[in-house]
């Protein structure tokens, strides 16, 4: 197959791109997929009334059919084609935080969308992307798109149009080039099918955040190995390079020598770098423990970035104190590093 690209970072402030955005919704139209920027990752986009559209995300991307998918909108309007009876809690929800980066799973109302882009559920999630460009695909092409990460199943998200060219070039029909996402870890996804609501997965959009609009709301639940998920992200391995990666804790006790060290990543803040062996790579996670930001927006090119060495082998990443602000970044640290920590004298 090939690829189509689309160049539209020269239309971030002004988007005069009819010609392109004309191309970009036929293939949508004729059930096609392409790779759009967002503001959290790059998703892979395809119309979500369309059985067979959808079929071809899940073959791309190697992607387990039970993986449920998220639907993008522009405007709220659209979301009534398949949903019903909003409570005031989430409406007052949607009014504080879109366009952003929160998914609302919400009831599903048959006959709409189609049935493979729920997982087979009762429920679908929801969100309206800020990315100005993918923004303005969504108002022209006039269609809600189902857009999980644009990447092959299990691999890090990409945040830049190379990640996702390095994966899918050649197994879709084309990639909008939006420069790299802001955010740079996947949207929150907030159970609205229940109350208190229920994070299926963390983001930035925090629980605090959420609860300053409305108190007492939220519960949080296990985010891997749920046997049913309702968010994607929550089942299957996600995350993860090529390259082994261990979370790595107390790490002041690194022993001074090692053999492996010249193989080795230590990836870490910028004011942690005097406790990185010599003979090892060093790169910045952030600037300290208190980015958590920037660790956000680092986090999946630092991983892709890993299978791009030959010369290092295994990589430790810098373990956060768990906490309303870091529960995102640590959610995805640990299915990268397939749940192992380690602690610095155990090196």
């Amino acid at each position: 197959m090939n690829t189509k690209i689309w160049d539209l970072r020269q239309y971030n402030n002004a988007l005069n791109i009819n010609h392109e955005l004309n191309d970009i919704k036929s293939i949508f139209e004729n059930g096609g997929l392409i790779a759009i920027p967002t503001e959290t990752v790059y998703g892979l986009g395809a119309d979500a009334r369309n059985e067979q559209a959808i079929k071809k995300i899940y073959n791309a991307k190697g992607r387990p059919s039970d993986n449920p998918l998220i639907v993008h909108i522009y405007k709220v309007e659209q979301i009534y084609a398949f949903t019903d009876n909003l409570s005031d809690e989430v409406k007052k929800l949607m009014r504080a935080f879109w366009p952003g980066p929160i998914s609302f799973i919400v009831p599903l109302k048959k006959g709409y969308l189609c049935e493979r882009v729920s997982g087979g559920l009762d429920s679908i999630a929801v969100r309206m992307p800020s990315h100005p460009i993918g923004r303005q695909i969504l108002k022209y092409v006039d269609m809600p798109i189902a857009a999980p990460s644009a990447n092959l199943s299990g691999r890090p998200s990409p945040t830049t149009f190379e990640h996702v060219y390095r994966d899918l070039e050649g197994r879709i029909d084309g990639i909008v080039n939006g420069d790299q996402s802001e955010e740079g870890l996947e949207s929150t996804v907030l159970d609205c099918t229940q109350f208190p609501f229920k994070i299926a997965r963390p983001g930035s959009i925090t629980k605090s955040m959420i609860e300053a609009v409305i108190p007492d709301s939220v519960t949080t639940s296990s985010t891997f190995n749920s046997e049913k998920p309702i968010a994607p992200g929550m089942k299957y391995k996600h995350y993860s390079p090529d390259t082994p990666v261990k979370i790595l804790k107390s790490f002041h006790a690194l022993p001074s020598t090692n053999s492996n060290w010249s193989h080795t990543a230590f990836i870490v803040p910028r004011d942690k770098q005097s406790f990185v062996p010599e003979a090892a790579t060093f790169i910045p996670l952030c600037e300290d423990e208190n980015d958590i930001k920037g660790a956000n927006h680092n986090l999946y090119q630092i991983l892709h970035q890993l299978d791009q060495n030959d010369q290092i082998q295994h990589a430790y990443i810098y373990g956060f104190d768990v906490n309303d602000d870091t529960t995102a970044i640590m959610n995805r640290m640990m299915k990268a590093a397939n749940q192992t920590i380690v602690e610095g004298a155990d090196l």
